[in-house]
């Protein structure tokens, strides 16, 4: 239906981000939610590549694997939860356990004792926490909106996480220098806190709107592995699970050879906590701009096949560019612009991809996608990335080995954006009557 329905517009707001005016406090609090969550990571995110350099630049490919080994323990753990809690109880227990790592880890960097372990095990978590809290995140809102609203204004919600992503890199680069990697993690936690408020006015805006499972306050039951089971048994969830698989290798290989670039390009710890957070704040101003104004249109005008193949299609040209120039100024340009067209463009049109499955799946099947595949991807990328650089490849020869790899990205795209408009259109057409029911 038109968005410019005098009933339904609201002036200017409905011209703008395309949201009908029953539907703005579902919009206002996705959106709010989401920019505490990613205000919450990014405070933390240019510690955690700090961590990473000052565990070893040549342990990387350990830490990815490590983080891997503790995925295989935290997805049957979630799925047990997801089996056991309500959706309205499932996300605050889960993020309560991640505020209160985060203040263990506040007193254990702080102690100072065994540095290089405190670097690794923050890497470690911090990079399972970001997969669960955001998987989660779009779970939920995956079952809130259907898939009609979903290509209006997923867009507009993942720009609160953009907005988010601005204020924590912000942050981080005033105060790092300040209180340090262990000062920040009490105000991360608070912030990560301020997410349960927008739960629950998101929870009371579906119970009063009637929406696709409205109400509903019954656990999902069920088996742990059913995610698995659920995935290894569906060649569109399988394709999904290639699609994530192909992305991490390819930002797997931009983050070695960022971090390559960035250990070489600064010598101190301070000045290269800012240079990440520097990188964040340019690719989510960039993002947020993108998400608010062009991702709704760009989906509706070209389609979500084409939408979800831009991405990989334009990293193809980052990869060339970075074989020809692998220092700093090329890096972190390929950087921004790929995570930049991933959040804005990419993402919101990946999360469309779950709006047609059922409930289960979008809870269990979506975060074994999100996070074991995610992270499987990342540990055979890194491993992949250490054999390439002992071939000599380096920077250069890794980025032209990335090329067709992003190619292939590119393909699987475009065959999921069309598998997926084909359920949306098997699910929205009526069933034959029976000849019973004609007469």
């Amino acid at each position: 239906m038109p968005t410019d329905r005098p009933a339904q517009a609201i002036p200017l707001i409905s011209r703008a981000l395309l949201v009908r005016r029953g539907e703005l406090p579902g919009l206002v609090g996705g959106f709010l939610f989401f920019f505490c969550l990613l205000a919450s990571y990014y405070v933390l995110r240019p510690v955690r590549d700090e961590m990473g350099i000052r565990g070893g630049v040549e342990n990387l490919e350990w830490l990815f694997t490590g983080t891997f080994v503790l995925m295989l323990g935290a997805v049957p753990l979630y799925g047990w939860l997801a089996s056991r809690f309500p959706r309205r109880r499932l996300v605050p227990v889960v993020y309560g356990l991640f505020i209160a790592c985060m203040a263990g880890f506040a007193v254990w960097l702080e102690s100072g004792l065994t540095p290089a372990w405190a670097a690794r095990a923050f890497f470690l978590w911090l990079s399972v926490f970001n997969l669960f809290v955001v998987s989660i995140f779009w779970s939920l809102m995956a079952d809130l909106f259907d898939n009609e609203q979903a290509k209006r204004l997923f867009g507009a919600i993942a720009a609160g996480g953009s907005a988010g992503a601005i204020a924590g890199p912000a942050l981080t680069s005033v105060l790092a220098a300040r209180i340090g990697p262990a000062g920040l993690l009490p105000i991360a936690a608070g912030v990560l806190a301020l997410t349960l408020p927008c739960l629950w006015a998101l929870v009371r805006w579906q119970d009063r709107h009637g929406h696709a499972g409205a109400g509903d306050r019954a656990a999902l039951g069920g088996r742990v592995l059913d995610g698995v089971r659920a995935v290894a048994g569906s060649r569109y969830l399988q394709g999904v699970g290639g699609f994530i698989w192909l992305y991490t290798t390819l930002a797997t290989f931009l983050y070695f050879a960022q971090a390559e670039i960035v250990a070489d390009a600064f010598a101190d710890t301070g000045t290269r906590t800012a240079a990440f957070a520097w990188i964040d704040l340019a690719t989510n101003s960039l993002t947020l701009v993108g998400q608010l104004f062009v991702a709704a249109r760009l989906i509706r005008v070209a389609g979500l096949p084409t939408t979800l193949a831009l991405v990989p299609a334009l990293l193809m040209g980052g990869f060339l560019v970075l074989a020809a120039a692998p220092v700093f100024a090329a890096i972190a340009a390929v950087q921004v612009a790929r995570r930049a067209g991933n959040y804005a463009l990419a993402r919101p049109g990946r999360e469309m991809l779950f709006t047609p499955l059922t409930r289960s799946e979008k809870y269990k099947a979506k975060n074994v996608v999100d996070t074991l595949i995610y992270r499987g991807g990342d540990a055979i990328a890194g491993w992949l990335y250490a054999g390439l650089g002992g071939l000599g490849l380096g920077v250069p020869g890794v980025a032209l080995v990335a090329v067709p790899v992003s190619g292939a990205w590119a393909a699987l795209a475009w065959w999921l954006g069309r598998a997926r408009d084909a359920r949306v259109a098997a699910q929205e057409t009526p069933a034959p009557a029976s000849a019973g029911a004609a007469q």
